[in-house]
């Protein structure tokens, strides 16, 4: 692998992109030379229980809401 590595800041964007599904080719190539394996897990897994803590509030939300009735 060449150049330098990626930052913690760059794999968060890269999983945050990923989550959106929405990508160019050629962001991807260079977040797959740069990116640490460890950054992703750690980012990864932060990401999954943001985003499971999303939509538990949300659904709490809109249960208390009423709205669901």
């Amino acid at each position: 692998m060449s150049g330098p590595k990626g930052s913690f800041t760059q794999t968060v964007k890269a999983v945050a992109w990923s989550f959106f599904g929405v990508r160019k080719s050629s962001g991807q190539a260079q977040d797959v030379a740069k990116i640490k394996p460890l950054h992703l897990i750690i980012a990864g897994l932060l990401g999954g229980a943001l985003f499971v803590a999303v939509l538990v509030l949300l659904v709490r939300w809109v249960v208390s809401s009423g709205v669901a009735h």
